[in-house]
């Protein structure tokens, strides 16, 4: 039976459970597609759902030091929207972990995503937040009990320092949006849950060859597996321009192309692929304890079954590179601020491929397109102010980040 005493490292500060509960936490790329998932789970029999339900790890520290601060945390605006943070860890320990680098005893978000489902479930918003942002990190637990003081670091170092509860505070103090719920991922789970679905084809304009990454690949559509897709994923030098905004940006459209693989007939209808998949994504997932069951994970996500692929979006949160270090990164004001302030108001964002010259640090098209009512419910909500006008549930219009949607083909 699976030890439940405490959750996986990097969950938690504490780090209880090292060498059982790291290979559990990693799917970060497909995250979304694990939600998916699990909405097929009802087919798989009542004995099987129990045992799905007992392979998720609950983050119960994480959950006593958010209690902890739980007056300094964002109040939601919108009842039913839902903002799931969820975290990549580098972690090199664990199963299969550590052929992709030295297990140096802490680890790092390697990528964090904020995953925004709608109040009416028409629409889930994934926004990357880059490992390099430079950001206000508030005072966190450390492994050993003791406490940080609060810094202005390297966003990923939020991770490191106080696991999870540290890297949502963070999030938090950065955006002002309430973190609903999380759910952390490491790398043996997410070539498990790649391989559980028989692969995720993307288009390659190039040949690969990225000895680094384990990677070797012709140009055209190509099928990976589980192995070829974390090195694909996570590769930089060898693919596109080296930089991170373009890792995030494939690790966005592979997203996409996972969900479409998983949303498909020959799978959520397929017993013999569908319990598999299942098995693989909920063994690599620790949460917070409200979503670790799989019917906390149903009742979550039972509405995106019907979310088109096309309003499942994928952008990076509007960044440059930090002014005073061109290898870090800062927040591109006001288009980082108003994005925020959409999610918060749960109004619409819109996402397009390609963009004018002036808007590829992910700038909206249109700036001022649907902002003054999301920033003026919010201001009402607060009492800081008078508002002009109420909550926009269907704006006419909405400013355009750049981005893609899982309905894109990647070849096309």
């Amino acid at each position: 039976m699976t030890d439940r005493t405490g959750p996986g490292t990097g969950a938690s500060p504490t780090g209880a459970g090292l060498a059982r509960r790291r290979r559990r936490r990693w799917v970060q790329y497909s995250a979304l597609g694990v939600a998916v998932v699990v909405l097929g789970a009802v087919g798989v029999g009542l004995v099987a759902y129990e045992k799905l339900s007992r392979n998720i790890t609950a983050d119960e520290e994480a959950a006593a030091e958010l209690a902890r601060y739980e007056k300094e945390r964002p109040t939601a605006l919108v009842r039913d929207a839902q903002n799931i943070l969820l975290i990549g860890s580098d972690s090199r320990s664990g199963d299969g972990n550590r052929e992709y680098g030295r297990d140096s005893g802490t680890e790092r978000s390697d990528t964090t995503i904020l995953l925004h489902l709608s109040a009416n479930r028409s629409s889930a918003t994934a926004v990357s937040l880059p490992r390099d942002l430079m950001v206000d990190v508030p005072s966190c637990r450390r492994p050993d009990g003791t406490r940080t003081g609060p810094t202005f670091a390297m966003f990923n170092s939020a991770f490191e320092v106080g696991g999870s509860a540290c890297t949502i505070r963070t999030v938090e103090k950065l955006t002002n949006i309430r973190v609903d719920h999380h759910v952390v991922v490491d790398f043996h789970g997410f070539k498990d849950m790649v391989d559980a679905v028989d692969g995720v084809e993307v288009c390659l304009k190039e040949p690969i060859d990225d000895k680094a990454a384990k990677l070797k690949l012709p140009a055209g559509k190509v099928v990976l597996d589980g192995e070829q897709a974390l090195g694909y994923v996570r590769a930089r030098k060898s693919i596109g321009d080296g930089s991170d905004t373009d890792r995030m940006e494939r690790q966005q459209r592979f997203l996409g192309a996972l969900v479409n693989k998983v949303q498909s007939n020959d799978v959520l209808l397929n017993p013999a692929r569908l319990y598999p998949m299942l098995d693989a994504a909920t063994s690599s997932l620790t949460t917070d304890p409200d979503l670790a069951s799989l019917r906390g994970l149903y009742d979550l996500v039972r509405g995106m079954r019907n979310i088109p692929t096309e309003r499942v979006q994928f952008l990076t949160v509007p960044r440059t590179s930090y002014v005073y270090n061109a290898n870090r990164d800062q927040l591109v004001k006001p288009a980082a601020d108003k994005l925020f302030a959409l999610l918060r108001t749960d109004a619409p964002v819109a996402v397009a491929k390609d963009l004018p010259t002036d808007s590829q640090s992910g700038l909206p098209t249109d700036p001022a397109s649907g902002h003054d009512s999301a920033f003026d419910y919010e201001e009402e909500s607060r009492g800081n102010g008078k508002s002009r006008g109420k909550r926009p549930d269907a704006p006419t219009s909405a400013p355009t980040f750049r981005g893609n949607t899982a309905a894109e083909d990647a070849c096309g």
